[in-house]
């Protein structure tokens, strides 16, 4: 493989710091193409990448760098995003599709930088352009420098647990949310869920090839999970073995003892587990967190099932043991009681830096709405979802190309710092002015180093709250409160963590409840903030933030690599245009 654009400069400066850190630099190639694969008894043809589903894992030490050359062999146009590293000053490789760069063509490549710098832990990668992620998809593993060491006890192996969606149709499910949108209908729920790729024994068909992890009695392990499914958090459990989370996001986090764990849409987390119990065979099981309402069935109900299997010799028992302690689907309060135990570990190697002196506060609530259609010249109401009452449309040329090439046009930098309305979020009465939503390419421009609130606000418009996990790329952030109800700027921030908050990438903003976060805007570039539910990506939940250089080389956004994707129009999946009544205010009577 010969030389990538940057890499000189990059091996220079790797030969000059050589005595104070090790420097890697790592190649790989990505080949998309279909290949076939059966699952639940059925056989289709779906993209992957070198063949695998899930895709190859990417290891690395904390701050490498990774060039990964991908081959798109598939049928229509792809991104790669690399999800939780920082891409210091590096938006062009980040990969969300219109916002930083547009799809690799079917037939051609493009090469992506990937800048690893304080991430340390599990991260993972995955398509960021229409609903192919389902598909392609792998979890990054990042190892401490060779002079450093994990802050808890060397564990004794490592495995990779990554849970996927499973969508039977042979039909791709792109089509499938394409038709669906076209309609003004709900996208599809995926028919299981899969551990490293596997539906597991309580599904049809899957007996003969569920996951099995071999391990030894008295030894210690760390499980790296990935939760990559598109539109569910997940519990999961062990059978009769304790769990001691260590990390989330690629952060360390204070350990937490317990038998369960609940793990948002694109979170990552790394678990300790000792095999200290009789030898034998025993279920690691996960299923939906569903915080939406219980007379809501439409969901995937599965119960997907890997094996922990000791290597000892045992008297097989008619089945493995199940876990007793995995909650059920609308357990609410286990799923609350989980995430409000974890805070970041603040040790002297790992220290917190929590913003202190906020310069920008915004108040953002997430809903369900819907918008007008315009079918023909008839208006008909179609599912949308918003921010701050703004219904995300991706531009027919990326954010980030014309920010940097002072494009006019494409969007406009007037994202709002709060709601057109205030009113009680959280009650199921609802004024009916406050459900339509007005579509918009809207940003939030942000000074270099300036230090940021964010407080997200759910609702329960349209009586469809439920939990939004938020993802913020370039960066991770504190989560310094969250709650349930409405938020209230007199009394609810004198109760924030500000000692030892977790750092995230992903959080879980409650259902008809609230989180803040705090980050401080010292990664210039044009930054994508979305939920990590695909259907309410799809249907607009999303903005996007422009960090401005900071004056000087070193704090400015670097120089695109010279074989950017073109942008053209084949992307599948296109929301529908929504009618904008916004100038003459009347919503009721849209024709």
């Amino acid at each position: 493989m010969g030389i990538f654009p940057g890499f000189l400069g990059l091996f220079l400066l790797c030969g000059m710091l050589h005595c104070i850190v090790e420097c890697h630099v790592h190649y790989h190639d990505f080949v998309l193409k279909k290949e076939n694969f059966t699952r639940l008894c059925y056989t289709k043809s779906m993209l992957v990448v070198n063949g695998s589903f899930p895709g190859p894992v990417i290891r690395v030490q904390k701050g490498d760098t990774v060039f990964v050359n991908v081959h798109n062999q598939g049928d229509y146009g792809v991104t790669i995003h690399w999800h939780g590293v920082h891409q210091p000053r590096n938006p062009w490789s980040d990969g969300p599709e219109y916002i930083t760069q547009c799809a690799i063509e079917s037939g051609s490549n493009f090469t992506y930088e990937v800048i690893f710098s304080d991430e340390e832990g599990t991260l993972w990668w995955h398509a960021h352009s229409e609903w192919t992620r389902a598909t392609v998809h792998g979890a990054i593993v990042i190892l401490p420098l060779n002079n450093t060491s994990f802050p808890f006890p060397e564990p004794d192996g490592q495995e990779v647990i990554i849970f996927s969606s499973w969508y039977n149709s042979t039909e791709d499910v792109s089509d499938i949310v394409a038709e669906a949108l076209e309609d003004g209908g709900d996208t599809p729920d995926s028919d299981c869920y899969t551990i490293n790729g596997q539906p597991g024994d309580f599904l049809p068909c899957s007996n003969d090839s569920t996951y099995h992890w071999q391990v030894e009695y008295g030894k210690t392990y760390l499980l790296r999970l990935v939760n990559s499914v598109m539109n569910a958090e997940l519990f999961f459990a062990i059978a009769e073995h304790s769990l001691t989370v260590v990390g989330i996001d690629a952060s360390y986090v204070k350990p937490i003892v317990t038998d369960y764990i609940m793990i948002s849409a694109g979170q990552t987390m790394d678990i300790l587990i000792t095999a200290n119990q009789s030898p034998g065979a025993y279920y690691m099981a996960s299923r939906q967190y569903n915080s939406v309402r219980k007379n809501i069935d439409d969901y995937d109900n599965s119960n997907v099932t890997a094996i922990l299997q000791y290597k000892e010799k045992y008297t097989p028992l008619m089945d493995p043991v199940f876990p007793s302690t995995l909650p059920t689907y609308f357990d609410l309060v286990s799923g609350r009681k989980f995430t409000k135990r974890i805070k970041s570990l603040g040790s002297i190697e790992h220290p917190t830096n929590v913003p202190k002196n906020i310069s920008t506060r915004m108040f953002i609530t997430a809903a369900s709405n819907y918008g007008f259609l315009n079918r023909s010249g008839q208006y008909e109401t179609g599912v949308t979802t918003s921010l701050n009452n703004l219904s995300w449309v991706n531009p027919e040329t990326d954010v980030l190309l014309s920010y940097y090439r002072n494009i006019t046009g494409f969007y406009t930098p007037d994202f709002p710092d709060f709601p057109p309305f205030i009113f009680d979020f959280v009650s199921e009465d609802f004024a009916p002015d406050t459900v339509p939503t007005i579509k918009g390419t809207k940003v939030k421009v942000l000074e270099y180093d300036e230090e940021v609130e964010i407080v997200f606000q759910g609702t329960d418009l349209m009586k469809a709250s439920e939990d939004h996990p938020m993802h913020m790329h370039g960066y991770s952030f504190y989560v310094v409160g969250s709650g349930t109800g409405n938020f209230d700027n007199e009394t609810d921030p004198k109760g924030y963590n500000l000692f030892d908050p977790p750092k995230m990438n992903t959080v879980s903003l409650p259902k008809v409840g609230w989180v803040a976060i705090r980050f401080k805007a010292s990664n210039p570039g044009v930054w994508f903030w979305h939920c990590h539910f695909d259907r309410h990506l799809t249907w607009g939940m999303s903005f996007v933030i422009i960090v401005k250089d900071g004056g000087t080389p070193e704090t400015s956004i670097r120089q695109p690599p010279p074989n950017m994707p073109q942008c053209t129009s084949s992307s599948t999946i296109k929301l529908q245009p929504l009618h904008d009544f916004s100038r003459t205010g009347d919503r009721s009577n849209p024709a």
